[in-house]
């Protein structure tokens, strides 16, 4: 189960990930080019212009829950007892 929200997470993330990438291009090439280079820059851009930016933000915000969710419900051999 946690595996399963893993990689739907990780899809969902993607989809508003890349999502907003496009509006950081379609709004110009140098938010564009920071938003894919710069860490940050695409937060920035997305709190600038939350008006367009809000649905994908929201929609990788929702991914980035599932992504947490699933890593919490993942087996985790490395906490197993020792033989």
């Amino acid at each position: 189960m946690g595996t399963m929200l893993l990689i739907l997470g990780v899809a969902i993330y993607l989809v508003g990930g890349i999502w907003l990438l496009v509006k950081a291009f379609q709004e110009s090439i140098w938010w564009g080019l920071g938003s894919l280079l710069i860490p940050l820059v695409g937060l920035i851009f997305a709190i600038m212009h939350w008006a367009q930016c809000k649905k994908p933000f929201l929609i990788a915000l929702a991914g980035l829950v599932l992504i947490i969710a699933g890593s919490a419900m993942s087996p985790q051999p490395e906490l197993a007892m020792p033989q």
